[in-house]
């Protein structure tokens, strides 16, 4: 088994989960590759055991690779995305961060998780992406999103206006400073705190979600995945600013985008299989109230 390790930065007090992990794969005597980014960071921060700072290290993922651990939060899940794209290879999330809403796994349940793991008893949910198009400037790039990708006023308190089509059919132009279109996977994140639904993982859905809409009857809006987006934005500014999950820049008005399910999906292990169904009670507090407390 040849598995890859990956984090974006050091959390307080994670070292010693980290080292756990590093001593558990050592000692099962599993093939493993440390992403070089994370590796430097290792040695900077002296974290853990000197003995592993001469592993080998990657920058690019192939097919050889069986498993690839985030270590880290849901942010580190989604750009953990950039190293698997299309190779379907599981990801397996650790939570050292806070809510950890992607990163099923929990820093102190590492070993019990591992072994399950290893055993091959665990589950796998595919997660849906996003793809998005743009035209002009970066014609030839495709680019890909777990969670969502939001539109976005850059250099203006003024709202801007986001035209958009349904399968080249009209739908209406908002009237926002932003707005979100959002995976299944994204539900819980930026679109539920600007009052979007939650959406089960396995349910074949995006949904629009306006950010502060000026027309108060546009509502967030759930269409099938299979759906092609287009929108084009209108701003007194000469740029606006368009993200895809944490990576952002910005783009000039009047360009088309065209976001659709991307051909590809994102696999992401848990060893429970309702840890959505948990999830929510657990760490969004869902149905939270003293009346619904067990006797």
């Amino acid at each position: 088994m040849k598995i890859g390790i990956y984090g974006q930065f050091y959390h307080k007090n994670s070292e010693v989960f980290i080292q756990q992990l590093f001593d558990l794969i050592k000692k099962l005597e599993i093939d493993f590759y440390i992403e070089e980014g994370f590796s430097q960071i290792i040695k900077e921060n002296e974290i853990i055991d000197s003995r592993y700072y001469n592993f080998p290290t990657f920058n690019k993922l192939d097919h050889s690779f069986d498993l690839f651990f985030s270590i880290g939060g849901d942010g580190t899940i989604l750009k953990s995305v950039n190293f698997v794209k299309d190779l379907n290879i599981p990801i397996v999330g650790i939570n050292t961060g806070r809510l950890g809403f992607l990163a099923t796994i929990q820093k102190e349940e590492i070993e019990s998780s591992l072994a399950a793991i290893l055993k091959k008893e665990y589950y796998v949910s595919k997660r849906d992406l996003l793809s998005l198009h743009i035209s002009g400037e970066q014609e030839n790039q495709n680019y890909f999103a777990l969670n969502d990708i939001v539109i976005n006023r850059k250099n203006t308190t003024s709202m801007i206006t986001i035209e958009t089509w349904l399968d080249g059919q009209y739908l209406n132009s908002y009237w926002a400073d932003g707005l979100i279109v959002t995976t299944s996977t994204g539900s819980t994140g930026y679109s539920l705190s600007c009052g979007g639904p939650i959406i089960s993982p396995e349910t074949d859905a995006i949904a629009l979600t306006p950010i502060a809409p000026h027309n108060l009857n546009a509502r967030p809006l759930i269409i099938p995945s299979k759906t092609e987006i287009s929108l084009r934005v209108k701003t007194r500014a000469d740029e606006f600013l368009i993200s895809m999950d944490s990576d952002m820049m910005s783009l000039k008005k009047d360009n088309l985008l065209t976001i659709k399910k991307a051909p590809f999906s994102i696999n992401l292990v848990s060893v429970d299989e309702g840890s959505f169904i948990r999830t929510l009670r657990q760490k969004l507090l869902w149905g939270e109230d003293k009346r619904n407390k067990k006797q």
